[in-house]
């Protein structure tokens, strides 16, 4: 086993804790899918959000899936201008057997479109 990072992101139709919690949740499931991982091949995972997202942490969607005894950390995205806004984003760290080159970050909808030469 390897240890790996995996990156993600998505963009929030807006900012509410419901839907944060949704598409975050959406997000970290399609990260786990397809790398073939499980929850236990967490090590720890960083959350960002843009400063436009304060209704919740992006952490409360993992712990609602079930992910509880993994370490994770929200922080807040620079502000830059003409950046996407309501984005948030993941950066997870794996025990995996897959090479560097086979590991699919995970852009959903919109936020494809922050890192087209990664996003699968």
């Amino acid at each position: 086993m390897a240890v790996r990072a995996v990156r993600g992101a998505v963009q929030l139709e807006r900012d509410d804790a419901e839907h944060m919690r949704e598409r975050v949740g959406e997000l970290l499931t399609a990260i786990l899918e397809r790398n073939g991982l499980a929850p236990d091949d967490l090590i720890s995972v960083w959350f960002t959000a843009t400063p436009d997202l304060h209704s919740d942490f992006p952490a409360a969607a993992a712990r609602a899936l079930g992910i509880t005894d993994v370490p994770l950390i929200c922080a807040q995205e620079l502000t830059v201008a003409g950046a996407m806004e309501r984005v948030v984003r993941v950066l997870a760290h794996v025990e995996t057997g897959l090479a560097k080159a086979d590991v699919a970050h995970v852009y959903l909808g919109a936020a494809a479109a922050l890192r087209k030469d990664i996003a699968q």
